[in-house]
């Protein structure tokens, strides 16, 4: 469907970029040269469905991280500072498979991960395992 919606419209973008004459070393110059150099990376949208062309939801799911950082940066320990980033990854994790946070957070409360866990055993307490399918967010 890419393939045939989509890439005329980006080869007539290249194609515009490639008759772009821009002043050298201006703004405009850098722009068109920075996405001319990443031509074939950008392509790979067209071949892969899984690719976005954009990084949009990257952005938006960092983006509470960028805005509490201020927050962090007072910390009173660098313990401190990593426990507020590894309860910030689980919640992020929690959210990207649509599970209820809350209840992610209280089962790995009951469940302790630890060092003496198999990596099976680890693997069950994971976002994505089928053992937590139950606490799904339902909408």
């Amino acid at each position: 469907m890419r393939l045939e919606k989509e890439k005329p419209v980006l080869e007539a973008f290249w194609s515009w970029l490639d008759q772009q004459k821009p002043v050298r070393n201006t703004r405009m110059d850098k722009a068109v040269n920075y996405v001319l150099n990443r031509r074939d990376t950008a392509e790979t949208y067209l071949e892969d469905g899984r690719c976005s062309f954009t990084n949009n939801l990257s952005e938006n799911a960092i983006r509470p991280f960028a805005v509490g950082r201020k927050n962090w940066l007072f910390s009173s320990s660098v313990e401190g500072a990593n426990g507020s980033a590894v309860v910030y990854t689980m919640v992020e994790m929690a959210k990207a498979h649509g599970l209820n946070i809350y209840e992610y957070l209280k089962f790995l409360l009951e469940h302790r991960p630890s060092k003496e866990m198999t990596d099976e055993q680890l693997a069950e307490l994971a976002p994505w395992s089928e053992k937590l399918q139950s606490i799904k967010n339902r909408m």
